[in-house]
């Protein structure tokens, strides 16, 4: 699938330095920021998640030790 992408100096610039210190094209750059970043994303949402459950099981216990 095709798409276009638009930038401005400072993203084009940015591109070709990552592109040439990494030995990659400009697209395989992009390609992986963006899957690194939607990567991320769902790394964040799981600890989210897990945050929220330990909150609910031990939010009484966390604050009371937080008033000691």
């Amino acid at each position: 699938m095709a798409m276009t992408l638009r930038t401005d100096d400072e993203l084009d610039g940015a591109l070709a330095a990552l592109s040439e210190a990494e030995g990659i094209s400009r697209q395989e750059v992009v390609r992986r920021a963006v899957l690194e970043r939607y990567e991320r994303a769902g790394h964040r949402a799981s600890v989210d998640d897990s945050t929220q459950r330990m909150v609910e099981r031990w939010g009484d216990v966390l604050d009371r030790l937080g008033s000691v």
